[in-house]
């Protein structure tokens, strides 16, 4: 297959190809060295660049990026060693005028419980970017060979793009020694690798990864296991920001207050205003109209999923600055859709799985409810279903939602908010074969005492009837969804084209499976463009 993206907007689309080969033009390849920085240093000075010599330096490696709070203008490119490097940095340029910019990169730091390994990540921070713009970069480290790759800025404003989403990946690789034989400890399958080629087919602009992403809790290597995820993420996240949720699965045992250092180490989101503790578990981001919202919900979920029973953690805090974000969101005349992106999930029809969680619904889906979120993706659950519309519910005790529409084709969010279960990124234990026929779902109430046996809560769940239920994939283990955002004209109308894609072996084989289109009035008022 070619690595030109296929266009999915009327934009003009630039290849990694061309880019890299302007670069390659310029004197830059991958087996290239970066010497100390100077800012803004001359793009074809032969001191810029040298091959590298031997070196006990580590390689760079993981390489991914991520958006700032506003994604037309700001980016992060971070990756990740297990020794101290000297002069971490990142090269930025243009396939025009080559490499001029230099950012210095900053290093964050944990000491995971299990291994007692130091992980060190490097996250540059380049701002002041142009919108809707292609630039080259360049990441090293003295004594290690520059890696490569580029990068797209958001829109300002209305205009058209792409996104993706899944959850519940994994690694494709085999990471515990059994006798004399590999096995995969961590949930893995080799479809992890298939679906990011699916995802590099659409090429979109950005990326959301509804959490669960690697399963490091239940490996025997923790620190191997998130490596292994990044190397076969970085084939994409390099080029296109992999934006993140926290997953109950992302919650290590003793590593951090709460669990989640070695997630909120290894990415760099927008800054919520969050203590320490909890910075990177809950941010938002604009892109064009769009604002998305990424939330951790084991904050407020019933289930005991993770290697520690958080429930409650930030005593609120999440909760009130999720309220005060939707509001300003939804105030905002340059802000059409909001989009969450989340693990667990309110709505779900599969047995003996997780299920659905009435403790999100009971806490965020009335926010979600009052200031009109549009759409929900999530994993946990390991298929693909989605919801009708829905607002308000049931006065009963798992709190059922209520339909406002049951058409599947075209649906109006400004009257409902759509809820996506995108879970089949790859994890070796899907649950698309596990549909309640007729549609039902199985909700957490709340939790047992302690089992001396597993050391968990068990769920407590009740039965409760899926009028909500809209469409379901009991065919297909593996795949994502791509929203193609329409922005509409004044006055009129915006949608998103939603189709999700089957993801059909190693070359990222696509097949669509459901596509609908959301749509919502335009917004009008001051900066309407």
């Amino acid at each position: 297959m070619t690595d030109q993206p296929v266009s999915r907007s009327d934009r003009p689309v630039v290849g990694r190809r061309t880019l890299l080969t302007s670069a390659a033009g310029l004197g830059v390849g991958s087996a290239v060295l970066l010497r100390s920085p100077t800012t803004w240093a001359s793009p074809d000075s032969p001191v810029l660049w040298q091959r590298p010599g031997s070196s006990a330096a580590p390689r760079v490696a993981g390489l991914h990026t991520q958006f700032g709070a506003d994604a037309s203008r700001e980016v992060v490119v971070s990756w990740h060693s297990t020794a101290s490097v000297s002069n971490p940095r990142v090269q930025l340029g243009s396939p025009t005028d080559g490499f001029g910019r230099t950012q210095p990169a900053d290093t964050s730091t944990y000491r995971d419980a299990q291994s007692g390994t130091e992980v060190q990540v490097h996250h540059a921070r380049l701002a002041d970017l142009r919108p809707d713009t292609d630039y080259i970069y360049a990441a090293v480290h003295d004594g290690a060979a520059a890696e490569l790759g580029t990068i797209r800025t958001a829109p300002r404003g209305r205009a058209a793009f792409t996104f993706t989403s899944f959850g519940d990946q994994g690694t494709p690789t085999l990471g515990k020694l059994a006798g004399t034989s590999y096995v995969n400890d961590n949930l893995g399958s080799p479809f992890g690798a298939d679906v990011t080629a699916g995802v590099e087919r659409v090429a979109p602009l950005f990326h959301l990864v509804n959490g669960d992403l690697c399963y490091a809790n239940l490996a025997t290597d923790r620190v191997r296991t998130w490596s292994d995820w990044f190397e076969n993420n970085s084939r994409s996240a390099r080029y296109r920001p992999w934006m993140p949720a926290a997953g109950n699965h992302e919650n290590e045992r003793g590593n951090g207050q709460i669990g989640y250092s070695a997630y909120q180490t290894y990415f760099t989101v927008p800054d919520s205003g969050a203590d320490a503790t909890f910075r990177g578990l809950w941010y938002a981001f604009t892109a064009g109209s769009v604002r998305i919202i990424s939330l951790n919900n084991d904050d407020v979920c019933y289930q005991d999923g993770g290697n520690s029973y958080v429930r409650g953690y930030s005593a609120g805090a999440q909760q009130q600055w999720l309220a005060a974000e939707l509001a300003t969101s939804r105030a905002d005349p340059n802000i059409d859709w909001i989009v969450i992106c989340m693990h667990q999930v309110v709505i779900s029809t599969v047995d003996k799985f997780n299920g659905a969680d009435r403790g999100i619904r009971e806490s965020w889906v009335p926010l979600f409810d009052r200031y009109g979120v549009d759409l929900v993706v999530s994993g946990h659950e390991h298929h693909y279903e989605r919801s009708h519309p829905i607002r308000g519910h049931q006065s009963n005790d798992t709190l059922t939602p209520l339909p406002v529409a049951t058409g599947t084709d075209t649906i109006d969010t400004s009257a409902g908010t759509v809820h996506m279960v995108i879970g089949g990124g790859g994890t070796s234990a899907p649950s698309n074969k596990l549909f309640f026929s007729p549609p039902q779902c199985r909700v957490i109430t709340g939790v047992g005492p302690v089992d001396p046996a597993t050391g968990k809560r068990p769920p407590i769940y009740v039965m409760e009837s899926a009028p909500w239920s809209a469409v379901r994939d009991p065919d297909h283990s593996y795949g994502f969804a791509a929203f193609d955002v329409d922005p509409g004209r004044p006055g009129q109308t915006t949608s998103i084209a939603v189709t999700y894609y089957a993801v059909n072996g190693p070359y990222g084989d696509l097949t669509p499976v459901d596509q609908f289109t959301l749509t919502r009035p335009r917004r009008s008022g001051p900066g309407q463009n």
